[in-house]
């Protein structure tokens, strides 16, 4: 594993922006329910945060955007998930910081 001091410019950069991207309630609870490698569609998503859909697009947009998650499309169904597992370890730590 490298260590901060040992990373480019340019991957502190991107990790910044990911950190960004992360860092609102509503993306986080969107992180939460991708982790373990789940699958979600943004209806099942929004009815779940109990949100607008097109907020919940809205978040979705940014998180991928920022290189968060990825999606697939499944015939009529765009999934997304984490695109880096190692993510859910983020969330780890932000539940037993919040404490």
């Amino acid at each position: 594993m490298q260590h901060v001091n040992e990373l480019k410019i340019e991957q502190l950069e991107q990790a910044a922006s990911m950190l960004k991207a992360i860092a609102h309630p509503m993306r986080i609870a969107i992180l939460s329910f991708l982790e373990d490698g789940n699958k979600m569609t943004v209806t099942e998503i929004h009815q779940k945060l109990q949100i607008e859909q097109s907020t919940t697009s809205h978040h979705l947009g940014i998180l991928k955007d920022k290189g968060v998650l990825c999606s697939k499309r499944e015939g009529k169904n765009t999934f997304y998930f984490l695109k880096h597992n190692n993510l859910a370890k983020i969330l780890e730590c932000v539940s037993k910081c919040a404490i």
